[in-house]
């Protein structure tokens, strides 16, 4: 099962005011299990950063300036993702922004019934508790100390963690075929003496004695 754990930066929260990505970072998971793959991209944004939006991100006009446009690197993007499930915390906000820089394109949006939103899988299973990608890091024992600013490659590696333990942890991956199977190596097999199992002559008599008493027994009738 090919899954896409994908995370976002944006110049602010909604698409529909003009605001647009800066970086989209992706990691690949097979069987929920990282490949080592995976799609990182710093966008021009062709309009300016507001100051609140790179306080969390740090990411600034000087920053990007030179940095390829969202159109030059689409069909690279669609190409990696695929058809695989999307994995995103908080999936609205960047679906809602991934949509609008596509259909600027021409390209089909995409399917929320495609995406897993793990800040609802969060909620579900941890009713009460904060959900937020810091918050399940620190329950989980995912180390999130590089995470000083906002990152879209780096929260999208946080998440794939924190996605696995929600699932139930790697259980699920573990490889039934270890010991020696796995490893080549065979270990020898002690033999063992046979167990007796004939009755003894007093069990023997004394089963003799209770069938005696079994009048009409089944295994001597003939029709």
């Amino acid at each position: 099962m090919r899954e896409i754990v994908l995370d976002t930066e944006t110049t602010g929260l909604d698409p529909k005011s003009g605001h647009r990505l800066v970086e989209i970072g992706c990691v690949e998971l097979l069987n929920r299990m990282p490949t080592g793959r995976h799609f990182h991209q710093y966008l021009d944004p062709e309009r300016d950063i507001p100051a609140e939006a790179a306080a969390i991100h740090g990411l600034t006009a000087e920053k990007l300036r030179g940095k390829p446009v969202f159109a030059s690197i689409a069909a690279e993007f669609i190409e990696f993702i695929g058809d695989a499930q999307l994995v995103i915390h908080n999936a609205d906000f960047d679906v809602g922004f991934l949509n609008a820089e596509l259909g600027r394109l021409g390209f089909p949006a995409i399917s929320r019934g495609r995406v897993v939103d793990t800040m609802t899988m969060a909620r579900r299973k941890l009713p009460g508790q904060a959900a937020s990608l810091d918050a399940l890091c620190q329950r989980f024992g995912v180390d999130n100390s590089r995470r000083s600013f906002h990152g879209a490659l780096l929260d999208a590696q946080l998440l794939a963690d924190v996605y696995v333990e929600l699932i139930g942890g790697r259980q699920a991956s573990i490889d039934l075929v270890a010991g020696p199977a796995a490893t080549g190596r065979t270990t020898p097999r002690l033999a063992r003496a046979p167990r007796p199992h004939a009755p003894t002559a007093e069990e023997a008599a004394a089963h003799a004695e209770l069938l005696g008493r079994i009048k009409t027994p089944y295994w001597t009738r003939t029709d």
